[in-house]
């Protein structure tokens, strides 16, 4: 009885992953390649466009905020109270 069942299951997964329609997935890598590689003067950080420019900007704002709060907490812990 067992064995009918995992006999049926077995036929089941296989049916399953074997006839199942896949997504044609393009292949964009020679393009970003090219994006990338272009000798356009830019940086590569931000030739991803204006996504990589955000985000380029937040992180680097972040960056001095918390170098700015650092200090300040080395200062507040160092001077005397």
């Amino acid at each position: 009885m067992i064995c009918l069942h995992l006999q049926a299951l077995r036929q089941l997964s296989q049916r399953t992953l074997t006839t199942s329609a896949r997504r044609q997935i393009e292949n964009v890598v020679k393009d970003k390649q090219k994006l990338f590689q272009a000798d356009n003067g830019m940086p590569v950080h931000l030739k991803g466009g204006s996504t990589d420019a955000v985000m380029y900007r937040a992180t680097m704002t972040l960056t001095i905020l918390g170098s700015g709060f650092v200090v300040y907490e080395l200062l507040y812990a160092a001077l005397p109270k």
